[in-house]
């Protein structure tokens, strides 16, 4: 008859290794380690604390659970002779979580050659499993596969099914991170390797590269009820990466949706969860983008300057590291951040070549080469965004990422209208075609240029828009005639009227003298004058004189700006002359004012050289 502690111990490797269950093998070693510790049953403690450590690395997301198992594997390692199989495998299980905290993977590796040096298939197996988990991001492809070959090899010589099925699941792994055509005829073996008797923790992941495959196949209803199926399997058997893989997928799905925004409070509480993998910074990427699709600029900025230390930053490059550079970039264009985006795109570069994937293969949003594209649009650079976009979409094809393709394709064609203007034939078949390919897939595709360009004062400045992308530009004359146009899309307004300041798109052209700020433009400007004698004197009333100073300092500009545009003795100045000076004079003033917007925000300014047009009649269109 077997003895309780020892039935403990088998039924806790029979749960981890047989069953997949993460849950019952924690709670059957957890038992055991305390039972073993009473009776001082040496070899006993040494198998709970190794059954402790679970399949993976860093099972133990908590700082307090963490500690706990760190400090019974210690424990029980120096109660062991050194040089024992027990020993070594301990001494493996530690060096791979401080490899993985750290980024690291030079001691498992070191351990894992020991344990071939030993002779021990068990140990060398573990081994090769952590170092595994523990060089997950771009540049290690090779490495990896490497080691998943051998795993499957020295399964044969374990007699354990587990080591068989994780060797295949790696390599699957590997194949999809490294945008393998044979990716998927690997995963068909491991479901092969499944069948009969279950394995639960491969089977949450198998389930989780599925829902992948639905959402890069476009089957976005099909990917959700798969996310939501996969979540719950990877409940019952006890994987915390269960709440953040169901977000990071829905995410995706709400992504290609145009529905980002809605996962704001989803995405804030994942930021906080104890759960999260301390190496993972991924959840604060994803909640800047939504935040700043939602609008939430001041959301968006506080999430990416938690990540310009990290990910941002030459840190290790981890599992989740391509997944958050992709949202870095979206963001980054999304808020109009140049100088972002050439950071993203200056530590992206390396790995142009993979798609950007999450490990296990749990989401997949195409090819890097597309954040590549991105972050030139927002830098301005419409040449290499055309040729990185290009690239994209071939690479999206060969991946089978619809949604990708969709998505590429209307960002190329964006870029090629910033290059070639936005009547260019090849831009407009490009967007037309991403639009009739987002239309049968039923999803979302932005633009980043869609809409009107509109302006409106703040201050001694113009604040102009396009979308969420904002530029702030100093006060010239060419600002308020550019003002004049974006407030009159589609209109043609003589240059005589704007250089009057009185445009009126309904008008006929004038040739004589007209007031120069007697039009929308002056009113606005005393309209402000007003408000402003009154702010200052309610905030003086209430001794609130900082604030009191800023409103004056105001006010003082736009005294300026009136007493400028008065000729002598108070009478408005008039723009006296030819239609031929005025469009001359208007002409040159707008274009000098483009010119200030793009150095503000290279996106809008070419999108404003494509649809302002100057002459005896101006005009804005946006087609």
């Amino acid at each position: 008859m077997i003895e309780t502690l020892e039935w403990t111990l088998l039924d806790g490797e029979h749960a981890l290794l047989v069953k997949g269950d993460m849950r019952r093998a924690r709670e059957r070693f957890d038992y055991a380690y305390a039972e073993a510790a009473q009776r001082g049953e040496t070899a006993a403690l040494a198998r709970a604390a190794l059954g402790l450590g679970g399949m993976w690395v860093h099972e133990h997301r908590t700082a307090a659970a963490a500690a706990t198992v760190r400090v019974r594997q210690r424990e029980a390692l120096s109660r062991l002779d050194a040089g024992s199989p027990l020993a070594l495998r301990l001494r493996i299980r530690l060096a791979a979580e401080d490899d993985y905290r750290t980024g690291g993977h030079e001691a498992i590796m070191a351990l894992a050659a020991e344990a071939r040096a030993a002779d021990d298939p068990v140990a060398l197996a573990e081994a090769l499993s952590l170092a595994h988990h523990c060089m997950l991001g771009p540049g290690d492809g090779a490495r990896r596969m490497k080691l998943a070959r051998e795993l499957i090899g020295v399964a044969s010589r374990t007699g354990r099914r587990s080591d068989l099925l994780i060797g295949l699941l790696w390599r699957t792994v590997d194949l999809l991170l490294e945008a393998d055509p044979h990716a998927e005829r690997a995963l068909g073996e491991l479901r092969t390797a499944l069948e009969g008797e279950g394995q639960q923790a491969i089977e949450f992941v198998v389930g989780a590269i599925e829902v992948m495959l639905s959402t890069r196949a476009g089957r976005f209803e099909q990917a959700e009820e798969r996310a939501a199926a996969c979540y719950e399997r990877g409940v019952a058997a006890g994987d915390h990466d269960a709440p953040g893989w169901y977000v990071r997928q829905l995410a995706a799905i709400r992504w290609y949706q145009g529905r980002i925004g809605e996962l704001v409070p989803l995405l804030s509480d994942l930021v906080n969860s104890p759960m999260l993998a301390a190496v993972d910074d991924s959840p604060y990427a994803g909640l800047a983008v939504a935040a700043a699709t939602a609008g939430d600029r001041r959301l968006a900025e506080g999430m990416l300057a938690r990540l310009r230390g990290g990910v941002l930053a030459d840190r290790p490059r981890t599992s989740t590291w391509l997944l958050s550079m992709y949202a870095i970039v979206e963001a980054a264009d999304l808020l109009g951040d140049a100088e972002l985006a050439a950071r993203a795109a200056a530590l992206l570069a390396p790995y142009a070549g993979l798609p950007v994937m999450t490990s296990p293969g749990i989401v997949c949003l195409g090819s890097v080469r597309h954040s590549l594209g991105v972050a030139a649009i927002v830098m301005g650079e419409p040449d290499a965004a055309v040729a990185h976009l290009r690239r994209a979409v071939h690479e999206n094809l060969a991946l089978g990422h619809w949604p990708a393709v969709a998505l590429s394709r209307s960002r190329l064609g964006q870029a090629l209208a910033l290059r070639d203007g936005p009547r260019d034939e090849g831009a407009r078949g490009q967007l037309a075609l991403a639009a009739q390919e987002a239309e049968a897939l039923g999803m979302h595709v932005p633009s980043g240029v869609a809409g009107r360009v509109t302006c409106r004062p703040e201050g001694p400045q113009w604040r102009v828009e396009l979308g969420a992308r904002t530029a702030l530009v100093d006060h010239c004359v060419g600002m308020l005639h550019l003002a004049a146009l974006l407030a009159n899309p589609g209109k043609e307004i003589p240059a005589a009227d704007l250089a009057a300041g009185s445009p009126d798109p309904a008008a006929p052209a004038r040739v004589s003298a007209q007031r120069m700020l007697d039009g929308p433009a002056g009113r606005a400007y005393r309209n402000r004058l007003a408000q402003l004698d009154a702010e200052i004197a309610e905030l003086e009333a209430g001794q609130r004189r900082e604030e009191a100073r800023e409103r004056r300092a105001e006010r003082d500009w736009l005294v300026a700006e009136l007493a400028s545009a008065a000729g002598l003795g108070g009478r408005p100045r008039t723009f006296a002359g030819s239609e031929e000076r005025a469009r001359t004079a208007v002409g040159k003033a707008i274009r000098r004012a483009v010119d200030r917007v793009a150095i503000a925000d290279p996106v809008i300014g070419e999108e404003l050289r494509a649809t302002v047009r100057t002459g005896l009649r101006c005009s804005y269109d946006p087609g």
